[in-house]
């Protein structure tokens, strides 16, 4: 793949990714109108994925690096991660965007429900996004990942340890990084009945 080839490739996915990263901030703002509460979003971090980072996953599918490929086979070539405060502003946030008609979605994984293996939540969701040319209207992929911050901490540190270790070391990581997340998990919900005991004083 050129690098003409990429810019062209991701041009209709910055495009869809803004359209998202727009639709999120709107749902922030307007979601939470009858609380008194700062809103469910912590902060919305995007990307789109890399030249060589596309390259390289098409390389582990064996598949060659075209442009065809990468368009047919990957979903996340455009990616946002949603960073909330609580566990129920995320399942808010997702449901608010599954009722938006215009929306398609492709691929769900609730990795809050059942973590992985390693202790690893967060929610997943690809969404197709519409994509307008002069004539002709398009559905592009988009990977919205949400987390608390707590999840996000998780993850963070996880990748910075975990990644490449050697994997005589990778089970006693798992089970040490499964231990962090319940750690976090607990925190994570005290937290979650404090601010229910403290919204239920104010309305009381």
């Amino acid at each position: 793949m050129t690098n003409e080839q990429y810019y062209d490739l991701i041009q209709p996915y910055e495009d869809a990714r803004r359209l998202l990263d727009t639709r999120l901030e709107v749902l922030s703002h307007s979601l939470y109108v009858d609380r008194a509460a700062c809103g469910p979003i912590h902060n919305i971090q995007s990307r789109i994925k890399a030249k060589r980072s596309i390259e390289e996953k098409l390389k582990r599918l064996g598949m060659t690096d075209s442009v065809t490929n990468a368009r047919d086979y990957l979903q996340d070539i455009a990616g946002i991660r949603v960073i909330c405060y609580f566990v129920d502003d995320i399942y808010n946030m997702a449901a608010g965007l599954k009722k938006q008609t215009d929306l398609v979605v492709v691929k769900e994984r609730d990795y809050i429900a059942a973590p992985k293996p390693n202790g690893y939540r967060s929610y997943h969701i690809v969404l197709g996004a519409p994509v307008y040319c002069i004539d002709t209207m398009e559905y592009f992929p988009v990977e919205v990942q949400f987390r608390t911050m707590s999840m996000d901490f998780w993850a963070s540190m996880e990748h910075r340890i975990c990644y490449k270790k050697n994997p005589e070391n990778r089970e006693r990581l798992e089970r040490e990084f499964c231990t962090y997340a319940a750690v976090l998990k607990e925190i994570e919900e005290q937290f979650e009945a404090h601010r229910e005991r403290t919204e239920a004083e104010r309305r009381g």
